[in-house]
């Protein structure tokens, strides 16, 4: 590691690629799929994010289970599969996404290290906080933050304040990380110190706001903030 940043109080993620993997439930359908499950998966997540921005953008929020129900529908008719029971059982998977293997261990090291944890994350209560007792992360994070009582989604700069109110520090003080690019740009816009978890090997996006560092996974992380 080249150098660390900080100083640093609390460290912040983004749930959905970034913790946990959105590409799990569709692989752990595959055989189902009949060789159409990474196409499904690419689909379901972009539409997924597109109707997160656009409902916010019509003030017609719903919250991110439906979001993520309308979104698989629009996926399996784009793959042309028409299968309720497989529909279901995609969105029951969905509720136990897998952790990123080196989530826990990366989790703990912060943890020991002084720093505060927590999600904030588009998901609504019901679903992170499935995810989040699935992967057996509950004992690691300090804060689970959901967009559900604002009634808008990120990038909205409403979202990134509910950190800073939880954990009453300074906004550079506060660490987010994110494998979405815009979620990225638009937390260092606001002033948070952030990483970009680049898991994917994307592009920057054009956007306002610059992240002070770039992973690859989360496993340097503590190394990172020194811990």
């Amino acid at each position: 590691m080249t150098r660390q940043i900080g100083p640093i109080d609390a460290c912040v993620f983004d749930a959905y690629g970034t913790l946990f993997d959105v590409a799990a439930a569709a692989a752990r359908c595959r055989d189902d799929l009949h060789g159409k499950a990474d196409q499904l998966a690419d689909v379901w997540r972009l539409k997924q994010l597109q109707y997160t921005w656009l409902r916010s953008l019509m003030r017609r929020y719903v919250d991110f289970t439906q979001v993520t129900g309308d979104a698989l529908d629009y996926a399996l008719a784009a793959v042309g599969i028409d299968d309720p029971p497989l529909r279901e059982r995609l969105m029951a998977l969905y509720m136990e996404l897998d952790a990123y293997p080196e989530v826990p261990e990366m989790l703990r090291r912060l943890r020991a290290g002084g720093l505060k944890t927590g999600i904030l994350t588009n998901g609504s209560p019901k679903m992170i906080d499935a995810a989040v007792a699935s992967a057996g992360l509950g004992d690691l994070l300090d804060a689970v933050l959901t967009v559900d009582p604002l009634g808008i989604y990120k990038p909205d700069p409403s979202v990134y304040r509910l950190a800073l109110d939880r954990f009453g520090v300074p906004v550079e003080r506060i660490a987010f990380m994110s494998s979405n690019a815009w979620d990225a740009a638009a937390a260092a816009d606001f002033g948070m110190t952030v990483v970009w978890v680049n898991r994917f090997g994307q592009p920057p996006e054009r956007l306002p706001g610059t992240p002070v560092a770039e992973l690859t996974s989360l496993e340097a992380l503590p190394e990172l903030f020194g811990v």
